[in-house]
């Protein structure tokens, strides 16, 4: 045979075996090219998220199976369902998971105890109560897989509970392993620091404690959580708001500056959350976008491993990682 023939077909099947190749490689990456409902973008995170990483924040709505009691200060969202959460693990990779009971549900956790069901073993839950909850409801609760409890205390407007009902109800869940979750904004933060001081179970700040860019690490708040971090009673996450950013996407540069400022003091005491299906945006961001905003607050590989994995698995209790 010919010495041209044999380059031909030669170059022929290395040249199908490239083509096959970058087409599978096309595969692969399209296939976290996802829509998500309430989530803009389709495109994967440049981030690879690492074996069990815990999304630490996000909510479930599903008002055909769990209508909304009643009186309700806060809108249901559509399309927020456990199916479509799915999609956006699909489409960032992530493996764990913290339900969040939404405002909207007021103090019916329902619709958390049955994500968290469906989403087992890799799921844990927050739940919302009054002081009235009795510790049966608790025990249920915490047989459920939730881990802790919220106060949403932000919007006086649309709060299910008060500030006074933190310090008992907090005394309640310490015997159960679990901590408090507040979502207050920076000013309600830094004047409750006696009360931080009192509170017996671990404190969860949401959203980077809700400071906003023009005071950033200025800000009373920043100096209250910190000293409370010092102490190690306390976790922060990592989350971006409409309120806490006036840079925006792509870049959230405030919200990266302030950050890095956790990360450098304290990265063994931060989660993350994406705070999905963001009910509080008008204009929904991009999840992708958000989730890579982790190579700027933690650029090296093992400290975001310790932020997305190692720390939820303690404080949520997921076991060896």
């Amino acid at each position: 045979m010919p010495a041209s023939r044999i380059n031909r077909r030669t170059f022929l099947k290395e040249g199908s075996l490239v083509a096959l190749a970058a087409a599978s490689l096309t595969s692969a990456e399209n296939a976290y090219a996802q829509l998500v409902p309430n989530s803009a973008g389709s495109g994967a995170p440049e981030l690879k998220a690492p074996p069990n990483a815990c999304d630490c924040h996000h909510h479930i709505y599903d008002a055909a199976r769990f209508p909304q009691p009643a009186p309700a200060t806060s809108p249901m969202l559509p399309n927020a369902r456990v199916e479509e959460y799915q999609l956006l693990q699909r489409r960032i990779r992530t493996t764990r998971n913290v339900v969040v009971t939404p405002i909207a549900y007021v103090t019916d956790n329902r619709v958390t105890l049955d994500a968290v069901s469906r989403l087992a073993p890799h799921a844990r839950g927050v739940a919302v109560v009054r002081p009235s909850v009795t510790d049966a409801e608790l025990k249920r609760l915490h047989e459920g897989g939730v881990r802790g409890i919220r106060f949403s205390l932000s919007n006086p407007a649309t709060a299910v509970t008060a500030i006074d009902m933190i310090e008992p109800l907090a005394r309640r869940v310490t015997a159960l392993g679990w901590h408090v979750q507040v979502n207050m904004t920076a000013d309600q933060i830094a004047a409750a620091e006696a009360l931080w001081n009192r509170v017996p179970s671990p404190i969860v700040f949401d959203h980077l404690g809700h400071i906003p860019k023009a005071a950033g690490v200025r800000h009373p708040a920043y100096t209250v959580m910190r000293r409370l971090i010092d102490k190690r009673r306390t976790w922060v996450k990592l989350s971006v708001t409409y309120d806490n950013t006036t840079d925006g996407p792509p870049g959230y540069a405030d919200v990266v500056a302030l950050g890095q400022s956790f990360v450098r003091a304290a990265p063994e005491r931060l989660v993350w959350g994406s705070n999905w299906p963001h009910p509080n945006e008008e204009s929904k961001p991009d999840d992708a976008v958000l989730f890579d905003l982790m190579t700027r607050w933690a650029p090296d590989e093992p400290t975001r491993h310790r932020i997305l994995v190692e720390n939820p698995a303690t404080l949520y209790g997921f076991g060896v990682t």
